[in-house]
């Protein structure tokens, strides 16, 4: 899994069947600082999820398929699988960190 910021989200005219009725976003990887990690990359999404939203990306074909309950052997390689609200992070200082991204219902 992957921490990951969405950048916005894509429309396709012509696609794989699995999919059908499914927004692709673009995410950017965010590493432990949360900053930009790596290069961007397609998620399909399973929550909802909107531009400049926090969340976690499964990447292993075979858990985005289980995600969306598609067949075996389709093309879905990364799913995003939930919205970050906030990250807690403990240094090897022991000092504590926390990042709030969405109000807390």
């Amino acid at each position: 899994m992957k921490l990951c910021q969405v950048l916005g989200s894509t429309v396709s005219v012509i696609k794989h069947p699995c999919y059908e009725g499914r927004t692709l976003l673009i995410v950017q990887p965010l590493g432990l600082d949360l900053q930009p990690e790596g290069p961007s990359f397609l998620a399909s999404d399973a929550v909802g999820a909107g531009e400049g939203d926090v969340v976690i990306v499964v990447e292993e074909g075979k858990s985005a398929m289980q995600v969306f309950e598609v067949a075996e052997r389709t093309p879905l390689r990364s799913a995003v699988v939930g919205i970050v609200d906030r990250v807690d992070l403990v240094q090897e200082t022991g000092e504590a960190i926390t990042h709030q991204f969405a109000p807390l219902p």
